[in-house]
């Protein structure tokens, strides 16, 4: 498949003129405020592939076939306005998909980038194996095969959350199609198995299952926001709320069980030294987000997540890797402060 030509880049312009008229007036109605979290469309329902939720650009579909099954990767891919500029790929976290990047990817290309938005296996739109091996690695080399499906022989990639991991991994294992690589408050800059127990799947799987709508919005709005809640915040919830409200709730739980393993048995931390392109992290220093501190190993004292101070441990394993701190700012610095974000990631162009 190649590159759209001038109908599909007007067709995106004009879905993107009209996304950014519909989030301004979304901003100017919404406010950060100290409040319980209250899901309002707690009783939405969605199927695995999230078939009637919509998605800000128009999804696209990459199949393939992988670890001996057919699979179809969802995707949103807005051409680049410049050539010159080329193309931005923006990575997930665990639990988003594609979507939420709306507001980076208009920026981005407002400024001329072409930007590639995957929803990941196990994630999103894209299919949902449950007898699949998922891995960073194997995360990465779909990545790799739907780039090559685009003919983009090249991307910066930029990773949140658990994209931060994958993107690592990307970089790693793909250095040739990596620019550059920038990690907004990635999970893995710590070894998690050094500090905590190891956890079957089967654990994860009941913990998914015993999800409720309004967990999920009061782990966000405690874990994300610091207190805070708005509609645009919650509107980030429908997905998980949707899912758990669904009829494939048991069959997603399983998947999402799987994911949470790879978050544990792939580290990328130790092999930070092995990059071979620039580097920046991104870092919201209020974050506290360390998988696996409730079941630390007897006699660790070792606080995870201290996000105000992993940007020193990273540049001390590799000083090349710049390291922007954005003070009073959490997991999602790309949601929470669109501006400051905004003005940090200009400096990885």
């Amino acid at each position: 498949m190649k590159r759209a030509g001038v109908m599909r880049r007007n067709k995106h312009l004009s879905m993107l003129r009209a996304f950014c008229t519909c989030f301004a007036l979304t901003a100017c109605l919404t406010s950060s405020v100290i409040a319980e979290p209250k899901v309002s469309d707690a009783k939405i329902s969605y199927g695995k592939s999230l078939e009637k939720y919509p998605y800000p650009f128009e999804v696209q579909t990459f199949q393939f076939s992988s670890q001996g099954q057919n699979l179809e990767m969802a995707y949103m891919y807005l051409p680049a306005v410049e050539e010159s500029k080329g193309i931005i790929t923006l990575l997930h976290g665990k639990n988003f998909n594609g979507a939420y990047w709306q507001q980076t990817a208009a920026y981005l290309h407002g400024l001329g980038y072409g930007v590639l938005m995957p929803d990941q296996i196990g994630f999103g739109k894209s299919s949902k194996p449950i007898n699949y091996q998922y891995s960073f690695p194997a995360l990465a080399n779909n990545t790799k095969a739907l780039l090559n499906h685009l003919d983009i022989q090249s991307s910066h990639i930029i990773g949140h959350s658990m994209g931060g991991m994958l993107a690592s991994r990307f970089a790693l294992q793909y250095p040739e199609a990596t620019e550059k690589l920038t990690l907004v408050n990635p999970i893995g800059l710590e070894n998690y198995l050094h500090y905590v127990e190891y956890k079957d799947v089967d654990f994860f799987y009941q913990n998914e299952l015993g999800q409720k709508p309004e967990k999920i919005a009061a782990y966000q709005q405690k874990n994300y926001y610091d207190g805070a809640w708005n509609e645009e915040y919650e509107a980030l919830t429908i997905p998980l709320v949707g899912w758990v409200n669904g009829p494939d709730w048991s069959l997603l739980a399983q998947v999402s069980a799987r994911t949470y393993d790879m978050i544990f048995s792939g580290p990328v931390i130790e092999e930070f030294d092995d990059f071979k392109m620039p580097v920046t992290l991104i870092l919201g220093t209020r974050d506290r987000t360390g998988p696996g501190r409730n079941w630390k190993k007897s006699g660790i004292d070792y606080e995870l997540g201290r996000y105000d101070q992993l940007g020193d441990q990273v540049k001390a394993r590799n000083p090349s890797i710049h390291v922007i701190e954005l003070d009073d700012l959490g997991h999602l610095p790309h949601i929470e402060d669109f501006d400051r974000f905004q003005k940090a990631l200009n400096q990885t162009f």
